[in-house]
């Protein structure tokens, strides 16, 4: 195996994996040039198994998404929508517990929401949005609100971030999702999201709740028009943010998917560049528990692949992702919880149902 790493020209940065020590952004930039995907999944497993051994984690969730009516209207985006579009919608907090009633025989765990940035609701309509749930649902987790949409709620709020974490902390919210990170450069965010907040603005968020208590997720949005040295930037940035604040669960790389956006003329990922950005995810991410390979943007497929290319984490049943879907994606909004054990186990992993902070509800391994 040794010559094999050696002609693949990555003996250096084995020998740091193989003594746990750091990568450098000339790594990550050396991995991401290496077209050699066998390699890089070899290493990226040696430190997925190292932090998880066989285990692969799963989650009974459902997502709710309560408006698409943004203002920032991201030329990535083909959900967010102005409020006179024909395809926009907003619901009401009645409209979303009903939501919530329509799967209380389910044994989901977690409620996944977020939405777009609304220029009218007032903020004790956020509230009484994770209240309704948990009127419906009293146990369960509420994952909610994107940092952009922690901004947001902050300004309709008139309270410091962390005085706003505090009073939707109240009314219910449990931990923050990792969505709007898309890719923190200056330069990305000018060209295709220019009116979101900015990187360093979402990582101080992020920061925040995690000061509060909260945990979340952090992401990447890539195979758009983002360098690769871009994409190191982005992976160095949120190993930097946890060492200060140790809050981030997982990282999921987000592959983008150009249909009905306002960069529809890009062709979206490949299956090479999806295990490559999970596994140098993996490689480089030494302080990050878990790594997500999320169905929905990869397809259920790759995603049991990506459980030997440093994924350990494959999400959960989703229950209607529309995000995605209007983007293009072709997989299934929901999948079954006997389908996701089904492909974990195919994979030789041990299929683990957990809740939102990773405790274990169930370890499927019969």
């Amino acid at each position: 195996m040794r010559k094999y790493i050696e002609r693949a020209g990555l003996a250096d940065i084995h020998d740091k994996i193989i003594a746990s020590e750091r990568l450098s952004v000339a790594d990550g930039l050396k991995l991401y040039n290496s077209s050699d995907i066998l390699c890089i999944g070899y290493l990226a497993n040696i430190v997925r198994e190292r932090l998880n051994q066989d285990k692969a984690y799963f989650i009974y969730n459902q997502h709710i998404n309560y408006s698409n009516i943004c203002t920032n209207l991201c030329k990535f985006c083909a959900f967010g929508r102005k409020g006179d579009d024909d395809l926009a919608y907003e619901m009401s907090i009645e409209e979303v517990k009903e939501k919530v009633r329509e799967r209380i025989a389910e044994p989901i765990v977690e409620i996944h929401m977020v939405g777009g940035i609304h220029p009218d609701l007032p903020f004790e309509y956020y509230t009484g949005l994770l209240r309704g749930i948990k009127e419906v649902r009293p146990d369960v987790h509420i994952q909610a609100f994107t940092c952009v949409e922690i901004a947001h709620l902050s300004k309709l709020c008139g309270k410091p971030v962390e005085e706003t974490l505090g009073v939707l902390q109240e009314a219910g919210l449990g931990s923050l999702p990792g969505g709007g990170a898309e890719v923190f450069s200056p330069r990305i965010r000018e060209l295709t999201c220019k009116d979101k907040l900015s990187g360093a603005d979402w990582l101080g968020i992020a920061r925040a709740a995690h000061r509060c208590g909260l945990h979340s997720n952090a992401t990447m949005l890539y195979g758009h028009i983002e360098s690769l040295q871009e994409r190191v930037e982005h992976l160095h940035a949120l190993r930097s943010a946890q060492d200060e604040s140790g809050g981030f669960l997982a990282f999921i790389p987000l592959a983008f998917h150009p249909k009905n956006t306002g960069m529809d003329s890009l062709s979206g990922t490949t299956g090479i560049d999806d295990l490559k950005n999970i596994a140098i995810a993996r490689l480089y991410l030494d302080n990050f528990p878990h790594i997500k390979a999320y169905w929905v943007m990869i397809g259920p497929k790759l995603a049991q692949i990506a459980l030997s290319f440093g994924a350990d984490d494959m999400d959960g049943t989703v229950k209607e992702e529309v995000i995605t879907h209007m983007a293009g994606a072709e997989t299934d909004q929901a999948i079954g919880s006997k389908t996701l054990i089904h492909l974990i186990r195919e994979a030789g992993r041990i299929p683990v149902e957990r809740g939102t902070l990773y405790d274990v509800i169930k370890v499927h391994d019969a």
